[in-house]
Formats: structure tokens, sequence, C-alpha cells
């Protein structure tokens, strides 16, 4: 497995698709060596240097806390690191949107921590393992640390991160989450944790089709009429990064604290969780005897 760059930069900056291309090498892809660093410099984009946020220490250590403490099971590194990489990294959706930084944080900030989260796999049409480039630069969904930027994002309720850790626990349903515009709906990423900790679905192939039923179910009921929410408070975000500045860094053993946001509404997260069980129960489960 490959080490910690020789150089690590104090700050992040934006590094485009193209720029990094030449940096994914077949030796990283494959995890034999990484790059030194230095080079990658040259083609970063800066990002502003009065900002506190952008300081590259706190990730990290993150990241090597994360690779010390999972090296035996490494797919529970998500729980822990989605909600204190979001605490830490304090962005606006706007922000996070920009795959130039989280192109940065994985190939100049932690390659090692990609490769140790997303080791080396046999490609489908066959030849030598390689870990695959969308864990460097690919979409939200598939990026190494983009994905778990935006799962914090979707699956905090206010400003507690338990129902982060809940979801990350189930790989089948973040893997298909990230896909869904309807998890912009808060009671609905709040639902889809209740019926996991219910024990309603919990296989790949239950979260699956269930996953399907509810987009389908979406396209014609409006979930805000079922389930309302409170709109958020932008004036609790800008706070929240505002004190980024002054933040001590994230707890080790307990969770972090997001946003002063108001949580989702109980009966709205109720409702859905109801109306989401009776949708499981016809859902399409690949294996399971269609329901009479």
């Amino acid at each position: 497995m490959i080490e910690k760059p020789h150089y690590v930069p104090e700050r992040l900056g934006l590094l485009s698709a193209t720029a990094a291309d030449p940096f994914l090498t077949e030796d990283l892809l494959k995890a034999i060596q990484g790059h030194g660093g230095v080079d990658l410099t040259k083609v970063v984009e800066p990002l502003p240097e009065d900002d506190a946020r952008w300081a590259v220490e706190p990730l990290r250590d993150l990241v090597d806390d994360a690779m010390h403490q999972f090296k035996e099971n490494r797919t529970d590194a998500d729980g822990w690191l989605a909600p204190r990489l979001h605490a830490t990294l304090r962005l606006t959706r706007r922000e996070a949107a920009d795959q130039r930084l989280w192109n940065h944080l994985a190939l100049a900030v932690a390659p090692d921590y990609v490769a140790f989260r997303h080791p080396p796999v046999p490609p489908r049409g066959g030849g030598a393992p390689r870990i695959n480039r969308d864990r460097f630069k690919g979409a939200a969904d598939r990026q190494c640390f983009s994905r778990l930027w935006w799962l914090a994002e979707m699956f905090r309720n206010g400003d507690d991160y338990t129902p982060v850790v809940a979801a990350c626990a189930n790989q089948d349903l973040i893997h298909n989450a990230l896909r869904l515009d309807l998890l912009d709906h808060r009671p609905t990423a709040q639902a889809l944790v209740r019926v996991l900790e219910r024990g309603i679905a919990g296989t790949g192939r239950e979260i699956n089709g269930l996953m399907a039923a509810i987009n389908t179910a979406g396209a014609t009921l409006v979930y805000d009429a079922l389930a309302p929410d409170e709109p958020r408070d932008p004036e609790a975000l800008r706070q929240w990064i505002a004190e980024a500045e002054s933040a001590p860094p994230v707890p080790r053993h307990d969770l972090p604290t997001g946003p002063d946001e108001e949580p989702v509404p109980e009966e709205s997260v109720s409702a859905l969780t109801d109306y989401f069980a009776e949708l499981f129960e016809t859902a399409p489960v690949r294996g399971r005897a269609p329901q009479v």
C-alpha cells in the first residue's frame, strides 16, 4: 500500500480533473507507489489565505486516525469519518459541489487514504487490480471524500450526526442514496434511517428494491405534502462556518456538533417511515416471492 506523500501542502486548493490526470499514474492506481507531491502544487489554484477552513493539518490528522483505528475493517471508517470530515471542513453546498476541492484533497493531501479505503480490485475486463480512478476524481457519489461529506450533509438531523453513522453502516443504502434527488428532502433521509433501525429492510437486495420503489413513488407523490419539513435556516449555517476559525478539533470518541438548525419534524419522519414500510411490502426484491 502506498505511503503518505513526502510533501503535503499546508492548505487545500482547487485541482481540475485535467490537471489531476498526469498524477493518476499506473503505480498509484495499483497502490505500488504514490507521487512526491511537489510537482502537483504547480497546477493547483490556491484558495483565499484568510480562511481558516482550508488548513490541511486537521484533515490529515483525521485520515491518519481513521487508518489506524479501522485497519481491520475499512468500511467501518465511513461512519466515523463522514461526520468528522463534515464538521471539520465546514462548507456551503455550493462549495462542496466544486469537485476540484475534492480532487486536491484526494491526490495532494491523502492519496494513501484513498488506497486504504478503496484498495485495488481486478477490472471487469481482467488485468491487474487497480484503484478505481473515480475514487480520486469522480462524481460526488463515487469520489472518496466528497461522498462522505455529502452523506453527512444529507443524513444529519439538524446538528445531530447520529443518523449519519446509522446510514453509513449499510453500504447498499449509501451507494443508492446519493443518486436520489429525494434525499434533498430531509424527512426522506431520516425515514430511510428509521427503516434500517427497525429492521424493515437490511440486505442489499432489500435496500435496492426499496430504493427503487421510493424513487418510483416519488415521481407521482409529492413527499412534501405527506411529510412537510421546516426550511433550513441559512443564518445557522453561516454562523457555523464563521466559527470554523475558533473551533477546536473534532472529538474522536464522541460525535461532533453540526450547524444549529432545527431537527426534522418528528411527525413527518414517522409518517414517511410508515409509508416506506408499506412500500417495501410490494417492492420488487430480487429473490423474494411476489406479494399476493
